[in-house]
């Protein structure tokens, strides 16, 4: 019979979060809760509370992928190294989400605080004799990687073939829905050259981009990282449209 372990063997790498919608939620409410079905947001319950000042890096491309990482509070940045020095980040992990449990061998990509960050982390031999163990986790544990693979799909669209500002469109859409005060606030706290390096854009495009939808009254901006969706259904119209019917959190590989 084919265990977890043995399916993951040859699976696909790809740096991109998948989300446990209630992680960060279930952790406030653990002792009222009493006793759970396993899940894989409860395997990491026990693990310490790691915290991370921003820039400050938790592991590195190119390492041996020995733990898999759920993000507490806090925005990590994945990112892979070119070999001309420049920076591709290919995607955002946001609280409640799950980094590396599709990794192989080693880490694709090095992952990165954007501000103070709070995490947990189990080793990925220990996640997968659970699932092993626990059946019920199973069909989670492939549902997580199934999302991973839709997500890098997403980016491959996003990439190859919208405009720059579809892309932008897009991305403000996915990260309202992952980390939005509201569907129409959200508090952006990478910078626009994050937002560039992530969306394959130049910063000056990006600045271009977000001034024009500020113009058009798309969108509006309290300080530097508040921003405010005047237009929801223009905003998703000028992303292409395609993120309408996406009411699970995309991530863009923020996949994740």
């Amino acid at each position: 019979m084919q265990t977890l372990t043995t399916a993951l063997a040859a699976a696909p790498i790809f740096p991109f979060p998948a989300r446990q919608p209630a992680l960060a939620a279930r952790e406030g409410h653990a002792m009222q809760a009493g006793p759970e079905e396993p899940s894989l947001g409860s395997l990491f319950r026990d693990a310490a509370l790691e915290s991370f000042d921003a820039g400050q890096t938790v592991f590195w491309e190119g390492d041996d992928a020995e733990d898999v990482f759920t993000v507490v509070e806090g925005l990590l940045r994945l990112y892979r190294s070119l070999p001309d020095g420049r920076r591709a980040i290919t995607g955002f992990a946001c609280a409640g989400e799950i980094v590396g449990i599709a990794f192989t061998r080693r880490y694709p990509c090095s992952a990165e605080a954007v501000g103070e960050i709070k995490l947990r982390r189990v080793s990925r031999r220990s996640l997968y004799n659970a699932a092993d163990e626990i059946p019920s986790l199973r069909p989670e544990a492939l549902a997580t990687i199934a999302k991973e693979l839709a997500r890098a799909q997403d980016q491959i669209v996003l990439l190859g073939r919208k405009t720059a500002d579809e892309r932008v469109a897009s991305f403000i859409l996915a990260m309202a829905e992952r980390i939005g005060q509201s569907p129409r606030e959200i508090d952006l706290p990478m910078s626009r050259l994050d937002m560039a390096d992530y969306l394959g854009l130049t910063i000056e495009t990006v600045s271009r981009v977000l001034t024009r939808m500020q113009r058009d009254g798309m969108i509006s901006f309290r300080g530097r990282y508040h921003l405010i969706i005047e237009r929801p259904r223009g905003l998703r119209e000028l992303s292409g449209g395609a993120d309408e019917e996406r009411n699970d959190d995309i991530s863009f590989a923020c996949a994740g």
